[in-house]
């Protein structure tokens, strides 16, 4: 990563603060080994993995007060897994996904800065039907329908790693792929109630997208 600059920050919530290591901005980009490219990874979208996204904040600012009490819990697509971190803090079975080859070196790294414990990670794409992950009683995700494609494949994902009562919660900033996305997920037997985020003062920008709310009838 010596190609890349970084920046460290801290993210306040309530009661718990959550150090980060990541990139300096969306310019960053260090694949001299043609890693991620041969993964699929473009350098437009190398850097994405790195940044702290208000969609990523929301989500963890929903997961400082949810009930979280012999839940087995994965976040899919973590990138700098702000809400893996914070709920390590509060002590919850969490486990991180992700398809991006630098995550895992990230997370390490944050996990030393925030003292958490270990937070097991698996990088894994949405299509491998092979990860042995196992199943969940809670999957959280932020800003990951990013393509027409990914309606299908990260709904598949989800029910494959859903236990018979599952909850899912994602949130959108409206990529336009959301409506589509729920449909396919209400197919697959989960009631939806989407909402919108309680409070969004923390963010820079104002946020117009959704929280994908979704509960497993099985």
């Amino acid at each position: 990563m010596t190609a890349c600059q970084l920046r460290y920050q801290t993210i306040e919530f309530d009661n718990i603060d959550i150090h980060l290591r990541t990139l300096k901005d969306r310019n960053q980009f260090d694949d001299p080994n043609g890693t991620a490219q041969a993964l699929g990874i473009s350098s437009a979208q190398w850097p994405l993995f790195g940044i702290i996204w208000d969609s990523s904040q929301i989500l963890a600012h929903e997961m400082e007060y949810f009930r979280i009490e012999n839940k087995k819990i994965l976040e899919v697509g973590c990138g700098m897994a702000l809400s893996s971190m914070l709920l390590k803090k509060r002590n919850a079975n969490i486990t991180a996904t992700d398809y991006h080859p630098e995550v895992e070196e990230f997370l390490q790294e944050n996990i030393k800065l925030n003292k958490s414990g270990h937070i097991p990670f698996l990088r894994t794409n949405w299509k491998d039907k092979q990860d042995n992950l196992g199943t969940f009683d809670l999957i959280i995700g932020s800003d990951l329908l990013y393509e027409k494609e990914h309606i299908t494949l990260l709904s598949t994902f989800i029910h494959r790693h859903a236990n018979p009562q599952c909850e899912v919660m994602i949130v959108d900033p409206g990529r336009g792929h959301h409506a589509a996305f729920s449909k396919k997920m209400m197919q697959l037997n989960y009631a939806s109630s989407p909402y919108s985020p309680k409070s969004t003062h923390n963010l820079s920008h104002s946020f117009t997208g959704k929280i994908l709310h979704y509960q497993h009838q099985g």
